[in-house]
């Protein structure tokens, strides 16, 4: 094994092909946001410190992984973060060929611990799903070599495993909760309604204003975090990138000619990912037209056969109405 390092953003276009390639062998829907594409936006618009990209490549020149890392000074010395930390990418890894994460871990290690590495006092990974093996085969490599290992509960991500139909779905959920959301439907089938996902036909410009518009006008919250800087921006960007790629599915909730509700999703893989969401509370608040519209979205998720739907960080209480379970995401801290 041995690590070539790259240093320049333009490695998220020079390494796309076998990144992706990479990506698929994995078979984790839950990489979506290690993507090339969302990586190279996200440093584009929100990239900080140094870039830090490894590539460990096999005896045969194969990519076996690849560590999307910055380098950052922090209070307590050079930091290692995962391109993407911490806001606005709900899932981060490393990315290991399946069979080869002994020696691909060993070698990130080695390499890091050796005088060709730049200078780090910690590594701060965050956003890693329960499930990786970063969190117990690094950390434990790690611990071997001297090193402090410590990870951290970071947040839940609730997720919906989809059954075979519609029906089905709803007889999972408890009697009470079936009943509400059938009454939150009439009423707003009583109304002018209907529901469409952005595509070719439409100004997609125009869809994203609408779509940041309705986000703004949902909470305090999420108003200021498009005040921020980057972020909107970062939103049109991405939505552009990931609808050229057939991955975002914009959707709006439309009654009376108005549209009340919208959703923010990736379609990845075997997996639906509800990214963010918008609503006029103040007309159209007392319709629930949220839940109208995520109804919607997952009678159609189920449809087109999709294994999950993926409500992403936050333990909101409607994430479990509708049937999510929890499942956890964490912080790896490796210091010298």
């Amino acid at each position: 094994m041995n690590i070539q390092r790259y240093t320049d953003p333009s490695v998220f276009e020079q390494l796309a092909e076998p990144w992706e390639t990479l990506i698929k062998t994995t078979q984790r829907s839950d990489l979506f946001f290690m993507t090339p594409q969302w990586q190279q936006t996200w440093w584009k618009h929100l990239g900080r410190g140094e870039l830090n990209v490894l590539a460990i490549c096999g005896d045969d020149g194969e990519f076996n992984g690849i560590a999307s890392w910055l380098i950052e000074d922090t209070d307590t010395g050079q930091t290692v973060q995962t391109v993407g930390c911490i806001e606005v990418a709900d899932y981060l890894d490393v990315i290991i060929k399946p069979g080869s994460e002994q020696e691909s871990y060993t070698a990130l290690l080695d390499y890091a611990l050796s005088d060709e590495a730049p200078e780090w006092q910690a590594f701060n990974l965050c956003n890693i799903p329960e499930s990786s093996a970063t969190l117990s085969l690094l950390a434990d490599l790690a611990s071997q070599r001297g090193l402090h290992t410590q990870t951290i509960d970071e947040d839940v991500s609730p997720v919906l495993e989809l059954p075979a139909n519609y029906d089905d779905y709803l007889s999972q959920l408890d009697k009470k909760q079936r009943q509400e959301l059938r009454r939150k439907r009439r009423r707003a089938d009583a109304l002018d309604i209907g529901w469409y996902t952005v595509g070719e036909e439409h100004d997609l410009d125009e869809e994203i204003d609408a779509f940041l518009k309705l986000m703004a006008m949902s909470t305090t919250e999420k108003s200021v975090f498009l005040q921020e800087e980057g972020n909107a921006t970062f939103f049109r960007e991405i939505g552009h990138v990931m609808f050229d790629a057939g991955i975002l599915e914009l959707v709006f909730l439309v009654i009376n000619e108005e549209r009340a509700a919208t959703m923010w999703q990736f379609a990845y893989e075997d997996r639906m990912l509800l990214y963010n969401s918008g609503l006029n509370v103040a007309d159209f608040g007392a319709l629930s037209p949220g839940i109208v519209l995520l109804t919607h979205s997952i009678g159609d998720a189920i449809e087109r056969g999709f294994k999950y739907y993926d409500f992403l960080q936050g333990d909101e209480e409607y994430k479990y109405r509708m049937g999510a379970q929890n499942t956890q995401v964490k912080n790896l801290v490796i210091s010298r």
